[in-house]
Order: C-alpha cells, then sequence, then structure tokens
C-alpha cells in the first residue's frame, strides 16, 4: 500500500510554548524537508478548534513519483503548562523539592538512574543548580547579618534582615537565570509528573479522555490510509494514556477504517510508571502491549539524555506478557547520521534542542525521518521493518524504487526471507 491520505494526531509534551512556536518551527522544517528530497510541500495555516485545544493543518506534498495529503491535529495542553509556570516562584521551589525528596526516600530516584543515568542526572540537576544559587544567597545573607551585629543593631534586627535578603536574592537569581537555567520549568515539571502520577491533576486527565473521544471520532470517520498518533517527550505517556482510553471507548478501533500506529519519540514513560501509584498507566501499557490491532514504535536515541535510551517499557515495568507480545517495536535513531557533522558539533551539548532533532528536519537523508514519517508514502510500520527500502523510495533511482517497492509489499504480508530480513539494522526489527 502507498499512502496517499494520512492522518497525524500530534501530542505535545509539557512545553509552554505550545501552537504558536511549534506550528513556526513545523512550516521552517518542513520547507528543509523539501530542499532536502526535491519534492513540492505546502501547509495550510492552523485552524482552531472551537474550545481551543485543538488546531489542525493540511500538508500536500509532491514529486512526479507520488503525491501524499496529511491531515495533521496539534492536541493541546500549554493553557495547563503556562499556569504551572505562572506559580509564585517559592512555591514552585518548595513543593519539587519536597516531591525529589520523596522520590530519593521511596526509592523511585534510584529506579530512575539504574534506568538510565543521563536521564536521573538531567532531572537531578536543576536541584543541584538550586543549591549553588541558594548556597550563594545564604552567604550573602550571612555576610549582611554579620555587618548588621558588628554594627550593634539587635539580633531579632539583624537575623530578620539576613532572612529577607536571602529570600529576595535566591528568588532574584532564580528568574534572571531562568532563560539559561530552566530551572524553575524543570521544577514545574516534577511537580506535574508526580501529580499526573497520582491522579491529582483531573483537569488533564479531562481533557484526555476528550482527545480519546476524537482518536475514536478519527477512526471512525476518516479515509486516511493510516491513522499515526505522534508524542514526543512526555507526549510519549500521554499518548498510551490517550490510545489506551481510547481502545475503551471502543475496543474495535484498530479493526475497522484506517490502520492506527503510536509513534513514541524521546520517551519517558518512567517519569510517571515508576510510581508505585500509577497502576492504572502500567495497565494501560500492557494493553498496548498486546492490541494485535495496533502497531507502537518506539524511538530513542544515545544522544538525547531527556529520554530513556535502550529502554523497554514493558520490562522495566515489571509487565510480561508472554507469548501474546506484539508491541512496542524499539527503533534506535542516531542524530549523528541525519545531521551534518558541523552542525551535529554545534549543538550537541544542547539538551533541548538534541531532544527536539526527534520532530525536526534531516540534513542527511536517512530512514528515520520525521518529515518523510508524516508527508511521505511509505506506511509507518513498513517504514520501521525496511528502512532502507523506505530510503531508496525517496532517493533511489526508477529501478531502485521498483525494487524498493517490493520488498516493502513484502514486510506489509509478512514475507521477507532471511536473507532480506538479514540487510535490516537491527534495531529496526528489534520488539520490545
Amino acid at each position: 500500500m502507498r499512502v496517499q491520505h494520512r492522518h497525524i494526531i500530534y501530542i505535545q509534551g509539557y512545553d509552554p510554548r505550545g501552537l504558536a512556536q511549534y506550528y513556526r518551527m513545523f512550516r521552517t522544517e518542513l520547507r528543509k524537508f523539501a530542499r532536502l528530497y526535491g519534492v513540492a510541500a505546502t501547509t495550510t495555516r492552523p485552524q482552531a478548534a472551537d474550545n481551543g485545544e485543538m488546531a489542525s493543518w493540511t500538508i500536500e506534498t509532491k514529486t512526479a513519483d507520488w503525491q501524499t495529503r496529511t491531515d495533521y491535529d496539534f492536541l493541546r495542553f500549554e493553557d495547563f503548562i503556562q499556569r504551572d509556570l505562572a506559580q509564585p516562584i517559592w512555591r514552585i521551589v518548595l513543593h519539587a523539592v519536597w516531591i525529589y525528596w520523596r522520590l530519593v526516600f521511596r526509592g523511585t530516584a534510584w529506579r530512575f538512574f539504574a534506568a538510565n543515568w543521563r536521564f536521573a542526572t538531567f532531572i537531578t540537576w536543576p536541584h543541584i543548580l538550586l543549591l549553588a544559587e541558594a548556597i550563594c544567597s545564604a552567604a550573602v545573607a550571612f555576610a549582611v547579618e554579620w555587618g548588621l551585629d558588628a554594627l550593634g543593631v539587635p539580633n531579632l534586627f539583624s537575623i530578620t534582615a539576613a532572612a529577607a535578603v536571602f529570600v529576595a536574592l535566591l528568588g532574584t537569581l532564580l528568574k534572571y537565570t531562568e532563560n539559561s537555567t530552566y530551572v524553575l520549568y524543570l521544577l514545574s515539571d516534577t511537580i506535574w509528573t508526580w501529580e499526573f502520577s497520582h491522579r491529582q491533576r483531573p483537569e488533564w486527565d479531562e481533557r484526555i479522555d476528550r482527545f480519546a473521544q476524537h482518536v475514536v471520532n478519527v477512526a471512525g470517520a476518516s479515509d486516511a490510509d493510516e491513522i499515526v498518533l505522534v508524542g514526543h517527550s512526555s507526549g510519549s505517556f500521554l499518548g498510551v494514556e490517550i490510545l489506551a482510553r481510547a481502545l475503551k471507548l471502543d475496543p474495535a478501533l484498530g479493526r475497522h477504517g484506517p490502520r492506527i500506529v503510536l509513534l513514541t519519540l524521546g520517551g519517558n514513560f518512567p517519569i510517571v510508571g515508576f510510581h508505585a501509584a500509577s497502576q492504572d498507566f502500567r495497565d494501560h501499557l500492557r494493553t498496548l502491549a498486546v492490541e494485535p490491532s495496533i502497531d507502537w514504535i518506539d524511538c530513542q536515541a544515545r544522544k538525547d539524555v531527556m529520554n530513556f535510551f535502550q529502554f523497554d517499557p514493558l520490562a522495566a515495568h515489571g509487565i510480561d506478557v508472554g507469548a501474546a507480545k506484539r508491541n512496542p517495536t524499539i527503533v534506535p535513531v542516531r542524530f549523528r547520521e541525519i545531521i551534518l557533522p558541523e552542525h551535529y558539533k554545534s549543538f550537541r551539548w544542547q539538551f533541548f534542542r538534541v531532544h527536539f532533532q526527534f520532530v525536526m528536519a534531516n540534513e542527511v537523508p536517512h530512514p528515520y525521518d520525521f518529515f518523510m514519517i508524516v508527508c511521505g508514502p511509505v506506511p509507518l510500520a513498513e517504514r520501521m521493518a525496511v528502512p532502507q527500502a523506505a530510503l531508496t523510495v525517496a532517493t533511489g533511482d526508477s529501478t531502485a524504487r521498483e525494487w524498493a517497492w517490493k520488498q516493502l509489499e513484502k514486510a506489509r504480508s509478512g514475507q521477507n526471507d532471511a536473507e532480506e530480513l538479514g540487510k535490516l539494522e537491527p534495531g529496526a526489527r528489534r520488539r520490545g
């Protein structure tokens, strides 16, 4: 099957910038994609839903050999996130520190380190920066108190003045260094994931339920060849939640209408699933693991410290479904292979920039290409099953493309022989 019409449902992570900035990035990266592969690609402006919880646009992509239309839905949470970040600084700091120490004493933080030490270090880093800024503020406050004591000011007043200096200076440091440290943003993220895991954010659950109904509605009405739910970053576990709840609304969801694929990029499932209170989420992982009508593909990158690399979302959560297991397919992605060397060197230590490479345009043709996933003619499951054939469809001559389409058809019907499968990248075929 060659995709002519695709429906993407994109689930944002914990990103306060939301639709406006995401769409600007999407439009810019779409142009880069078009130049790289020599295709014509155009997109409409976003149209917001009446309730403001979703925006949609359409992409038309054309070459001499194929043409696709992509309906793109952007599911929005930025209003909740912006509200979190608008909380008073003192409340964010005290709440996040209290949660972090509960993670430590309950052993959850150590499970993070065991699963992926880079990610665990990343979520600990804002607390280290907070401690450093608190020490600096305390040193200044101590100097103020010492000076007042030397002038003969009563202890009550000198201590009160020192405490006021400490609070004011720490708040100022946090506020005016935020654009470079992201401490308050990361602390707010910690608070949110804890509360979401413990079902203390009912407004999130209510919106997720509405998005699950949207998936059901799209599957029932769309004439698309495939529906792809894309969850980036924290959108990975939100995507699991949305699709699992959609299956509860319609257990036959993937058995009628378009093919449905969940694509998780740069996922961080443990920040929800490792909490003892998150049994519902672990049950949802189990549901997707055995659902034969759903394909789930999880892409991971070693260079991205904000995801769990070489991580099995089922085994790590203690989920064993035996021979019934069919999801997820785990696909390692090497950003070094899709970005020009000089550009890769320039941003390899910019952690947020690296994290967003999952949803940005390639600079080098490669089997993993977000915009080919969104706009290309190859179905996602076949793209990941036979990655080199999918790349050949985009870059090969007419003879090579004809061969590639035959391999993709074999993959769809499960007829790839051992010799052909041996040519695939092991990571692109690894299950769980």
